[in-house]
């Protein structure tokens, strides 16, 4: 499925065009375009600082949320590489802690985009390359990768040695690229693990854990090297080193101490990077991952709905997510009415994603995804029906579903949900863009 990319600078938006007219390499996953694309640029992937790779269906950007908090908390500096962007292509390169500049972005994209015209790169790969060469150019202490499709095959598994990797939590998305079982998935996953390098888990069932441990990397797996509960408001994480207790996160839902555990086990089980545990402490309050059941702030869409009103935002799109994001509405709410906003890429299983949040959900607008491949608004109406929500409907866009629930009287709880390309233009109708 295609990307999309635009710019306020036009020396930028000149590039996010040449970069959007690119072959559908994205299509085709492998290591060799990228391989030959960064040989022609000086292989910036071998002036790295320390890498932390992460990878995983879901619970990926969070556990990279984490893992910058806490790094940034120890007093270093990190890069970050992450995707999709939700309003500003600028999100996927944080540089040192900011992210990336325009004046350094166009001339970046630029260089990698000239070296690379006949290799036939993807949107994915330029992209990759160009942070890349930023990272090796700009002084950090740390630089935290998130893959982006997979592992194996993902553009971001040609640097050769990182300092620690981890899988996040698993489940069934990408088919079309990693194919349909858990089995497949995690072997996808795993291949970003590397001899002599620490590969950090969670808890799968056996015959999966079995195949990451087949990776060829040492691996520390939670219920065998780190477990971690929760007391109260506590999180205590503890390994053979000992045990540390942190706040619980303040990124909403019962998911995410998991993910803040699987970050500080990374951090704990590498030696490159001194984090103490006062910095692991800092972490869970620190830690900012837009649009992942994101309590919007005051603003224009949430003026669209009665006072009293709440409006949260997720860009959730599988089955797991689903799963993780309904429980955490569930709280939300606590016995208000619910209504959902849904706009679904037409690759996604809309029957998979609505089917947890049928017993909460009073309502339903369904929404195109603008500028994307998506289910139609009427068949997710359907969907919807046949799963039980009454009063599902479709509307044109976020603003008109939102003055149709004000419409409905009351001050229901709304989650606009089933992407992350909507996501982006919710968070800008709102006026609240990632920093």
């Amino acid at each position: 499925m295609a990307d999309h990319a635009t710019s306020s600078d036009p020396q930028v938006q000149r590039q996010l065009d040449r970069l959007g007219a690119l072959s559908p390499g994205a299509d085709i996953l492998g290591l060799e375009r990228i391989a030959r694309l960064l040989e022609r640029v000086g292989s910036p992937q071998r002036a790295l600082p320390p890498v932390l790779h992460v990878a995983g269906t879901n619970g990926k950007g969070s556990t990279c949320a984490f893992l910058r908090a806490a790094i940034e908390a120890a007093g270093m500096r990190a890069h970050v590489y992450s995707s999709p962007h939700l309003v500003r292509f600028n999100e996927r390169i944080r540089l040192a802690g900011e992210l990336i500049p325009d004046a350094l972005l166009a001339p970046l994209l630029e260089e990698v985009l000239d070296a690379g015209g006949d290799i036939g790169a993807s949107f994915f790969e330029v992209t990759t390359a160009a942070a890349f060469l930023a990272f090796a150019r700009v002084p950090a202490d740390a630089l935290i990768l998130e893959v982006g499709l997979g592992g194996r095959l993902d553009a971001t598994n040609v640097v050769a040695r990182p300092a620690v990797t981890g899988i996040a939590q698993l489940g069934i998305d990408h088919q079309a690229f990693l194919g349909d079982t858990l089995e497949k998935i995690a072997a996808e996953k795993a291949g970003i693990a590397k001899p002599g390098v620490p590969l950090v888990t969670m808890r799968y069932a056996p015959h999966i854990a079995e195949i990451v441990a087949a990776a060829g990397a040492p691996v520390f797996a939670q219920g065998a090297a780190w477990d971690f509960e929760v007391r109260g408001d506590r999180l205590r994480y503890s390994d053979a080193r000992g045990a540390v207790e942190t706040p619980l996160p303040a990124l909403a839902g019962p998911h995410q101490p998991a993910n803040l555990a699987l970050a500080i086990a990374m951090l704990r089980h590498q030696q490159a990077l001194a984090v103490p545990d006062e910095a692991l402490g800092a972490a869970p309050r620190n830690a900012r991952w837009p649009a992942r059941m994101q309590r919007l702030g005051d603003g224009p869409l949430l003026h669209l709905l009665p006072p009293g009103s709440e409006l949260w935002l997720d860009g959730g799109h599988n089955e797991a997510a689903a799963a993780a994001v309904s429980a955490t509405l569930a709280q939300v709410a606590r016995g208000r009415p619910v209504r959902l906003v849904l706009g679904m890429l037409a690759n996604k299983d809309a029957q998979g994603l609505l089917a947890p949040f049928a017993p909460l959900a009073s309502g339903l607008h369904a929404v195109p995804v603008p500028g994307h491949e998506h289910h139609a608004p009427a068949r997710l109406a359907e969907v919807a029906q046949a799963l039980g929500i009454p009063h599902a409907a479709v509307a044109p866009d976020v603003p008109h579903a939102l003055g149709a629930i004000a419409r409905e009287g009351g001050a229901p709880v709304v989650l606009v949900m089933g992407s992350l390309y909507l996501a982006g233009t919710v968070l800008d109708a709102n006026g609240e863009l990632p920093a």
